[in-house]
């Protein structure tokens, strides 16, 4: 059987789950890739550290330039994570006609066509299964199983902190600091917590899937992108009076042959497949216009699960024989939605005074802007403010922002606590 070299970039979590798998499943790799694989070097930066793993200290580098300069690595997987230096490393990969295998979502977001075109110039394969949904095998579903389809919608929860800290708000009805000091502990949240709590993470995973389903490269900043850090458990109460399960979604939709890509909490009801992914698990929904519904669910993080996607890619590129065969190049580059003309169903909560004519002069703003009333709640009396809880039809983010302006400066609000879409997927 032949043999391969292979280098890995980073030793952290990920890269300890390609470490394991490939000492725990080396014979069906083998079976399957049809190739003896040996990872030659590992750059860490401290190649005298503990890691609690079995790895001869002469497969540990601290240097790049060795495995540069090493003409028998033939792929490389990137698994340092950022922009740089793993940009830089991954391009001079390229150029020196090595295999790359990454699962850096931010890089691949951001940087991705540039990647792909080095790549297809240089006449070698670029893989990054792993940048989304850790072990489903989301990328390759969409751009092998799905190719008989127009893709219409892609729906995902994609970010396994966000969605562990909603589930046990909804749960055990902590509150949002507990739940994320609670993933924290568990190592699903960051110490510091914003790229996946402020939604960049999400963000960046929906900018690789549209540019799968859509052929459509995306700038991150025509992503509308907003976190969950106002979510309450108040709102998650109510959600639940009105049918609603809260979720941080990722969505992408075609609409007259533009694309509408937000990312942001979202109210779905309790009795659709999405609302049941529970803890750290993602799903991706998808609608395409021949297979109808399908949703893919796993696990979205995890050394191994997330490992598993590297290591199928590198057995990926090994069953092609390192050759790179004719692909579509076909970039569509549809129009890209303002955020402002998409459309959805709000959930709108505020404090008003406990007086006449309240709801009248609310009701009267919401007509004036187009906005049309589906339910409204009123919830209990503090200090002489009451708590109105509104459900709106559909309506444009404009209209419901221009509302929201007008309801803040009138005498009788106090405040608006907050505002959420609601997603019916009926449509």
């Amino acid at each position: 059987m032949e043999k391969v070299k292979i280098a890995v970039l980073g030793l952290g979590n990920v890269g300890k789950g390609v470490w394991e798998i490939f000492e725990n499943n080396m014979t069906e790799i083998k079976n399957r890739s049809g190739y003896e694989i040996e990872i030659g070097k590992i750059l860490v930066r401290d190649t005298s550290k503990n890691r609690g793993l079995h790895i001869p200290n002469n497969i540990l580098t601290s240097d790049i330039e060795e495995i540069f300069a090493d003409d028998d690595i033939k792929i490389i997987v990137e698994l340092m994570g950022g922009i740089n230096p793993a940009k830089d490393y991954i391009m001079r990969a390229i150029e020196s006609k090595k295999h790359v295998v990454t699962a850096n979502k931010e890089l691949v977001a951001t940087n991705g066509k540039e990647i792909i075109s080095k790549a297809r110039q240089n006449g070698v394969l670029f893989l990054y299964e792993a940048s989304v949904a850790g072990g489903i095998p989301v990328i390759r579903g969409i751009e092998e199983s799905l190719t008989a389809n127009k893709i219409k919608e892609v729906v995902g929860i994609i970010n396994g902190t966000t969605n562990y800290i909603l589930t046990k708000m909804a749960h055990e009805n902590l509150d949002f600091a507990t739940a994320l000091k609670e993933a924290q502990e568990k190592g699903y949240a960051e110490a510091d917590p914003t790229a996946d709590v402020d939604a960049f993470d999400a963000m960046y995973k929906l900018a690789i899937l549209t540019y799968l389903s859509f052929k459509t490269n995306v700038s991150i900043d025509n992503i509308y992108r907003e976190g969950i850090t106002n979510i309450t458990s108040y709102d998650i109460q109510n959600a639940k009076e009105f049918g609603y399960t809260i979720k941080l979604l990722a969505i992408a939709k075609e609409m007259d042959g533009k694309l509408e890509l937000r990312v942001h909490p979202t109210m779905i009801p309790s009795t659709h497949p999405l609302s049941n992914v529970n803890d750290s698990f993602n799903a991706v929904f998808i609608k395409g216009n021949a297979v109808g519904d399908l949703m893919l669910y796993g696990r979205g993080a995890g050394s191994l699960p997330t490992g598993s996607a590297v290591v199928a890619d590198i057995i990926s590129i090994l069953r092609t024989n390192m050759t790179v065969t004719g692909s579509s190049n076909v970039i569509l580059d549809m129009p890209i939605l303002p955020a402002e003309n998409s459309i959805s169903q709000y959930y709108i909560r505020m404090n008003v005074h406990d007086q006449s004519g309240v709801l009248a002069q609310i009701a009267t703003i919401f007509g004036a802007n187009d906005v049309s009333l589906s339910s409204i709640i009123q919830k209990g009396k503090n200090d002489n403010l009451v708590s109105l809880v509104f459900i709106t039809h559909k309506a444009l983010d404009g209209d419901i922002k221009k509302s929201i302006k007008l309801l803040e400066q009138l005498s009788t609000v106090d405040s608006i606590k907050n505002v959420i879409r609601v997603e019916n997927f009926d449509e």
